[in-house]
Parts: structure tokens; sequence; C-alpha cells
């Protein structure tokens, strides 16, 4: 099996250490089992999306010393051919089946409404039982979980597969927005479909979404993502332990570009991520490092 990755990055706010070093990892472990990298954009958060963030995209790429096989060659031929908003059928076409499968209901809830409802951080499931109709005006579409749903799948260097409890770390989270457009977990999951991806880099706050992804390719019959590989990497924090999130400050890689800063930081992180000594070496180097060390599952050779 040839392996097949994907470089996901968001258009909504200037990258991050945290954003590169991921980057990297899937980028050295594609080159290092002869497989194939995918730049798939997520720009689905039309509100927050600028064209600075869209540039810094590419700049950042070239900046780590990262090509890859298949997507846009510059933001402008990403916007022309390969926006989510283009793909947005194929995204309600999972809805239309996942609504015909009886497992969404409609959701008005407010935000308020939400944070005074809500067990822990999660949806307390108030709307479960109102029977709203889906086509109710302004109403989100969420997915009925069933109380006992656990999911499996299988994480990189771990010869047991990862379980989770859907419901207790997700609730009935949501798949279409109250504005009609389609969320994150099923854009997500169809695109890894469309581009036959296999090898899944994330950090660990995205265990959650893993398993929602996970969950909707079994209620959608996906196998071929349910066959896929992830790796749940370690998160970076500022001074304060806070979790590295995108800005236009010290922490963005902008900044870092623009004051001369070598990636070498970035590179090492990945390489620590992968269990490599880093020497300086760069992600080329990295990849033939883990190739003759053995360290890659036999399935990806």
């Amino acid at each position: 099996m040839s392996l097949r990755t994907r470089i996901a990055p968001t258009p909504s706010g200037f990258l991050h250490p945290g954003n590169g070093a991921s980057f990297v990892l899937a980028w050295v472990v594609a080159r290092a089992t002869k497989g194939r990298v995918l730049l798939r954009i997520d720009d689905l958060d039309r509100a927050r999306f600028r064209m600075e963030y869209l540039e810094d995209i590419f700049f950042t790429l070239d900046w780590l010393g990262l090509d890859y096989d298949e997507g846009p060659a510059s933001p402008q031929d990403f916007l022309d051919r390969f926006s989510q908003s283009l793909r947005t059928d194929t995204y309600h076409e999972a809805l239309r089946q996942l609504a015909e499968q009886g497992v969404l209901y409609a959701c008005d809830c407010s935000r308020r409404h939400i944070r005074e409802q809500s067990v822990g951080s999660l949806y307390s499931g108030f709307c479960r039982q109102r029977k709203l109709y889906l086509d109710t005006p302004h109403t989100a579409w969420r997915i009925r979980l069933p109380d006992d749903c656990e999911v499996a799948f299988s994480e990189w260097k771990q010869d047991v597969p990862v379980s989770l409890n859907l419901p207790a770390c997700m609730g009935d989270f949501v798949l279409r927005q109250k504005d009609g457009s389609p969320a994150y977990q099923i854009a997500s999951l169809c695109d890894d479909l469309l581009w036959h991806i296999n090898f899944i880099v994330r950090g660990q706050d995205l265990l959650p979404s893993t398993g929602a992804q996970m969950f909707l390719a079994q209620q959608l019959g996906y196998e071929d993502f349910q066959k896929a590989t992830f790796f749940h990497h370690a998160l970076l924090t500022d001074d304060s332990g806070e979790k590295l999130s995108k800005s236009a400050g010290s922490t963005a890689l902008k900044s870092w570009r623009e004051a001369g800063k070598s990636p070498d930081d970035v590179w090492r992180q990945a390489a620590q991520w992968l269990g490599l000594e880093y020497r300086e070496e760069t992600p080329m180097e990295m990849a033939a490092m883990l190739s003759s060390g053995a360290k890659i599952n036999a399935h990806f050779l």
C-alpha cells in the first residue's frame, strides 16, 4: 500500500510553529516511504478567511523546504480549482445520506443556551426529543450518537488500536451549520476520501475529531477511511502553558521569516515527535534517517 498524506492548513490566521512542525512530520514520513503529499487548504470558515493568510501558507511551505505532489500551485490556483466551496455538493450529498438514515436532528439552540445546558463542555442533547424538521429555518444539524458509541482507529507506532467513547468526548456534534453550510467534520472526511488519504497527522487535541470522522465513515460505508492510520502528536504551548494559536505576533512563523530566522527550530520539533536525534538535518535528511532506521510501518513501504 502506498502512503498518501496531506498538509491541511486553514487560512484563518498566520501559521505558528506547531502547524509548521506538523507539516514537516507528515512530509518526512511520506518522503521516507516514497509516498505522496497533498496540499489541502480548508477554507470553509469564510468569516475568518483573509487573502494574506492564504498567501502565508505558500510562503511558509517554501520557507520550511517542503514540496508536495498534488494541490494548488498558488493562492489564485487554489481559489480557482481547489477551494472547499467548489466541493459543497459532495458534502451535502453525504449529509443527505445521513438524513435518510434518520441519524440527524435539527437544533435551534443558541450559544448561550448551549452553555447553560451543557454537561461540562458537551452539548446536552436538548433538541433530541423536540423533533424539529430538518428543513426548519435557522437550525443546525446534529448527529444522534448511540449511548455506547465506541470507535477505534489505528495509531502509527502503536500495536493496539486507540479506542474512544465518542459521546463522552464529543457529544452530538454539528454536521451542518445554521446558515446551511457543511461543518468541518463532514467536509474533512469527504476530502480525505476524495484524495484517498490513508495517513493523517494531527495534534492530540483533534483525537475527538478523528473519532467523530471514523464514526461518520462507518455510517456512510466509507471503508477506505476506516483503514487509515493516524498520528496524533503532542501540542506546543506558549510561555503560559496555553496551546499555540494562530496570530500575527512573535509566535507566528511569518514573524520568524521576516526576522530572517532559520526554520531549524521547527525541523527540530518534528524530529523530536518522530523519535529522531536531531543534528540540524533538513527534512529530506530526516526522511533518509527515518527510512534507514526502519521506523516505518511495513504496510507503508
